[in-house]
């Protein structure tokens, strides 16, 4: 959580609800509020009252993905620097046509494609 507290601190995101979901070995599952964790102050100061937008439902979606005897942290975020580049492209007169979350997996695929293009053009140049 180090790492959403930096972020935060840097005006990148805002924490807007976190979510803990525990699926027990036997598979019962219980949520709890990240606000309940004293050691995670750092990460949860400043959350607003519009908390608790995750709900059971989510919970209950997370927790069909879970192995049992395992753990989720839900966080659902604001990503203040797209915030602020949408204002400043509606300044300029443009407007925001549409957002697409582009899922890890993809990431990572590009990521790998990108890294063994480099090491190809590389080994071309020697």
């Amino acid at each position: 959580m180090t790492v959403v507290a930096e972020l935060r601190r840097a005006g990148q995101v805002r924490l807007i609800d976190p979510l803990v979901v525990v699926k027990s070995v036997g598979g019962e599952v219980s949520t709890s509020e990240l606000v309940e964790y004293e050691e995670y102050d750092d990460a949860t100061t400043e959350i607003g009252p519009e908390a608790n937008q995750l709900g059971s439902e989510d919970a209950a979606e997370a927790a069909e993905r879970l192995e049992p005897g395992s753990s989720a942290l839900m966080l659902l975020v604001e990503h203040v620097w797209a915030a602020r580049a949408a204002d400043a492209i509606r300044e300029a007169g443009g407007r925001i046509a549409g957002t697409v979350r582009v899922p890890p997996e993809l990431v990572e695929e590009a990521r790998y494609a990108y890294r063994e293009a480099v090491a190809a053009a590389t080994v071309g140049r020697g």
